[in-house]
C-alpha cells in the first residue's frame, strides 16, 4: 500500500514538474510557462501582494494566509472567526490597505450565520506580528446566500474601497435602491460614504448586477471594469456573462434586461459570453515581464476552465481589438487573476469544490517568462 502511495506521489510531481517545463505561446507571439506557487488548499479565493512582495490569499473555508517573498512554504495568519463556508459562501476577498506598511489594516469579506439565514459581511482587523488585532466592522450587512455571493474588494485609485454584492439568489433587490444586493458598493476605509458617492447618503454605486466577482481599473485611465456571472437557468437562460465598464451611478440592468438586451437607462455589458464562461477575478497587466501585455485585462473563467485574455485600444478603453483564451483546459476552474509586484501574472484554481481536483488542488499558480 505504501509504495502505491509512493508511486501515486511520485507521478503527480512529474507531472507538475512536466507542466512546469512546458512553454506556452499566446496568439501575439509571447511566450510563457506557468509555476505552481502553492498546493493543496481549499478553494483559494484572492490573492493580495505588499509592496515587500508578500503575497496575503484567502481560502473560502475560512484561512487567511501569507506567502512571504522568497519562502516556499505559506504562513496561516489566521482562521477568521465567524466564518460559514457554505455553497459558495465563505472567506472570500480580501485587500490591503493602500497604506498597509504604515497602519497595517487587512479587509476580509466572508458569509455568516444570520438569524437563521446567511449574510456576508466586510471587516478590517490590523495585523501585527502575524496576528490580528481590532476587528472593525466597515459593512455589517450585505445579503448572503449559498450562491451569488459577490464580495470582492479591492481599492481603487481614488482610495475607496468597492465592494461587490451579488444578488443572493433573489433577483429582484438588484433593482431595489433600498437593499445593497446587487450593487457595487463605494465605501472611505472606515465604512462610511464617501460625499461624492452617487447618492451621499448610500454606499450605492452602482445597481443591477447579478453575482460580480472581478473589479480592476485600467492603469492609465482609469476606467472601472467589473466580471460578473449571468442567468444559470433558474432566474433566465443560460450564459449572458458580462464584463462591464462601470459608472457613477450606471445601472446594469439585472434582471430587467441580460444577455445581449439593451433598454434605454441600462448599461449594456462591453462583452458577453454565451455559453458561459463563469468569470472569477480580474486584472489589469502593466508589469514588465510581458511588455506585448500592457493595458491589456485579464479574467478566470471557472466554467470557462481558462484565464480570458482581452485587448483594448490603446486610447479608448472601453474599445475591444481582440479576446484569447489562455490556458484552456490546462488547470481547470480559475477563481482569481492578479498581477504580482515581480511583474508576474499569478492565479488560483477552484476544483475541490467542483469540477475535476488534480492530486495537489487546489493551488496558486503564476505565469512566467520561458528559461
Amino acid at each position: 500500500m505504501r509504495m502505491k502511495v509512493l508511486m501515486l506521489t511520485i507521478a503527480a510531481w512529474a507531472s507538475v514538474s512536466a507542466q512546469q517545463e512546458k512553454v506556452y505561446s499566446s496568439q501575439d507571439g509571447v511566450r510563457f510557462r506557468v509555476e505552481t506557487i502553492v498546493r493543496n488548499l481549499e478553494v483559494p479565493w484572492s490573492i493580495v501582494f505588499d509592496k515587500q512582495g508578500n503575497m496575503y490569499f484567502t481560502e473560502r473555508s475560512g484561512k487567511l494566509s501569507i506567502l512571504r517573498k522568497g519562502e516556499k512554504d505559506p504562513k496561516i495568519l489566521a482562521s477568521i472567526d465567524g466564518v460559514v463556508e457554505q455553497g459558495e459562501g465563505g472567506l472570500m476577498g480580501l485587500a490591503l490597505h493602500p497604506e498597509f506598511e504604515k497602519n497595517r489594516w487587512i479587509y476580509v469579506s466572508f458569509t455568516f450565520r444570520f438569524k437563521e439565514a446567511l449574510a456576508n459581511t466586510v471587516v478590517r482587523y490590523t495585523l501585527r506580528n502575524d496576528v490580528l488585532e481590532g476587528r472593525t466592522t466597515i459593512i455589517g450587512y450585505l445579503p448572503g446566500s449559498a450562491v451569488h455571493n459577490g464580495c470582492r474588494i479591492k481599492f481603487g485609485p481614488d482610495g475607496k474601497l468597492y465592494v461587490t454584492a451579488g444578488d443572493a439568489a433573489d433577483r429582484k433587490i438588484a433593482q431595489d435602491v433600498a437593499s445593497l444586493g446587487g450593487k457595487i458598493l463605494r465605501v472611505n476605509d472606515d465604512g462610511s460614504v464617501p460625499v461624492d458617492n452617487p447618492d451621499r447618503k448610500s454606499p450605492i454605486f452602482a445597481l443591477g448586477v447579478r453575482n460580480p466577482q472581478g473589479i480592476a481599473w485600467h492603469p492609465g485611465m482609469g476606467t472601472m471594469f467589473e466580471t460578473e456571472h449571468g442567468p444559470s437557468g433558474f432566474d433566465g437562460p443560460g450564459g449572458g456573462d458580462e464584463v462591464n465598464i462601470i459608472v457613477a451611478g450606471g445601472n446594469y440592468g439585472w434582471p430587467v434586461i441580460h444577455h445581449k438586451e439593451v433598454k434605454e437607462g441600462m448599461n449594456a455589458p462591453l462583452l458577453e459570453y454565451t455559453p458561459a464562461v463563469a468569470p472569477g477575478g480580474a486584472t489589469f497587466y502593466s508589469g514588465k515581464a510581458f511588455p506585448a501585455w500592457k493595458n491589456n485585462f485579464f479574467f478566470g473563467g471557472l466554467r470557462g476552465t481558462r484565464i480570458q485574455r482581452v485587448v483594448l485600444d490603446e486610447k479608448d478603453p472601453k474599445m475591444v481589438k481582440g479576446e484569447e483564451a489562455l490556458l484552456n483546459g490546462e488547470f481547470g476552474r480559475i477563481r482569481d487573476v492578479t498581477e504580482g509586484p515581480d511583474g508576474e501574472i499569478y492565479f488560483s484554481t477552484s476544483n475541490t469544490s467542483r469540477g475535476r481536483a488534480s492530486n495537489d488542488d487546489d493551488r496558486i499558480l503564476r505565469i512566467v517568462p520561458p528559461k
